[in-house]
């Protein structure tokens, strides 16, 4: 099912859905496209999207702080900003290390 880069793409996504559950490419596209977007849309307004049985997306606030350019050793200050994070539910965590 995946690529060869091991990232599974919308199109591989739409494409399973489609052979799973034997809806048009075209509608499963709109599927997937209306699902990612809503989700973009909740983070977007700080919300955090749990998905039973899955893990819970949440947007948190990162404080600035001093920080170091490895190309020339340079301190810099990082601004403060915001940074989606994922944590997976206990059940994916048990089934990822079978």
């Amino acid at each position: 099912m995946h690529n060869n880069n091991n990232n599974l793409t919308r199109k591989e996504l739409t494409e399973t859905l489609a052979n799973q559950l034997g809806f048009s490419q075209s509608s499963c596209s709109l599927i997937v496209d209306c699902f990612l977007d809503n989700m973009k849309q909740s983070m977007m307004e700080g919300e955090s999207i749990k998905l039973v049985h899955f893990g819970t997306f949440t947007v948190r606030n990162k404080s600035p702080r001093r920080g170091r350019n490895p190309r020339t050793g340079e301190t810099i200050t990082i601004k403060k900003r915001q940074a989606v994070s994922f944590r997976p539910s206990k059940k994916l965590r048990e089934q990822v290390n079978v």
